[in-house]
């Protein structure tokens, strides 16, 4: 298997890497693409060095490549991802420029594995944000049947990439604010990307359609406030969901203790619950303070935690790849 990595050099093409190592997929060749000023950088990989190359239209054109982690911005995606595609390569790209296609499948792999079938060389990696909330809701939505969806997100500088995280060190220092609106340091910002006509921010809404395309129902009720918080990694989700059916809280808890990617953390006579210090390098997604909400009928409350460096960019992409090998 040859496989590309675009944008080898930011945050998470790094992490693409951390993560092939550690499940140990095979690959024959690999090739490390990144902008004009990292090329010739060195990275080294199980034990060998590879060169960064720089991207370029004739990238996947000279080199015979199966697949590609592209994790270089909405721009290079949706110029150079159809240009693999045309070669013979599947792309699973990171960014939001094809999730809403309907050509394209949006997958995470606990949730709608059976959508990477009809690709047609273009896979899209959900936002961070929504893959760890739909990786928590999926199995509740086959046993109970979602009516409603309250998002409110607590998001890591980290999901603005190295200069979110450069600035909540300024802020630390006392320097100014380069890469968010206000001060990140000591302070919470209800504003992630940028606003719509509707008073909503693009994450926000990101999170409402990719929800509703991942779990095939268009008719789900969905509301968002998504917050950047002065915490380096790991986004923490308050999630209040209504349901159609009736659910007893004990088989909740056991349902989602059963499912693949979870790992319960609610136990609070011992003060334990996800924490982003906990969730930080791992892969699952941590759910806890799993509770009826007793405002309205068939209503719960869940806290989601995961690092949205890996789960929620980097480890879903090398997942979707690995559903991809397996055929």
């Amino acid at each position: 298997m040859n496989l590309a990595i675009v944008g080898a050099t930011g945050l998470v093409g790094k992490t693409f890497l951390d993560v092939l190592e550690e499940r140990n997929i095979e690959i024959d060749n690999l090739f490390l693409f990144a902008s004009e000023k990292s090329k010739g950088k060195i990275i080294k990989f199980k034990e060998k060095d590879y060169t960064v190359l720089e991207l370029t239209e004739d990238s996947f054109k000279m080199n015979q490549i199966d697949y590609a982690l592209f994790s270089a911005g909405g721009e290079i995606s949706k110029k150079f991802a159809p240009i693999a595609a045309e070669n013979g390569c599947i792309v699973i790209d990171n960014s939001s420029s094809w999730r809403m296609d309907e050509k394209v499948p949006l997958v995470v792999p606990e949730v709608n594995p059976e959508d990477v079938k009809w690709n047609n060389g273009i896979i899209a990696n959900p936002n961070c944000s929504t893959i760890q909330a739909v990786v928590a809701l999926a199995p509740l939505h086959r046993e109970y049947k979602i009516k409603r969806i309250v998002y409110s997100t607590y998001q890591a500088v980290s999901g603005a990439g190295i200069e979110g995280i450069k600035d909540l060190e300024r802020g630390m220092k006392g320097e100014k604010n380069e890469k968010f609106p206000h001060q990140i340091y000591n302070n919470c910002i209800p504003h992630i990307d940028s606003f719509l006509d509707n008073g909503y921010t693009k994450e926000e809404m990101k999170m409402v359609n990719e929800t509703r395309k991942m779990l095939h129902d268009q008719t789900m009720k969905i509301t968002s406030t998504t917050v950047r918080v002065p915490v380096t990694n790991c986004h923490s989700e308050s999630i209040n969901i209504e349901f159609y059916n009736q659910f007893e809280i004990e088989k909740v808890k056991q349902l989602l203790r059963d499912s693949e990617g979870i790992i319960v953390v609610d136990d609070i006579q011992n003060n334990m619950y996800p924490l982003a210090t906990g969730a930080e390098g791992k892969n699952e997604v941590y759910v806890g303070r799993i509770r009826r909400d007793e405002s309205l009928e068939n209503g719960l409350n869940l806290w989601v935690v995961a690092d949205n460096i890996r789960k929620g960019a980097a480890t879903n992409a090398v997942q979707i790849l690995e559903l991809m090998l397996k055929g």
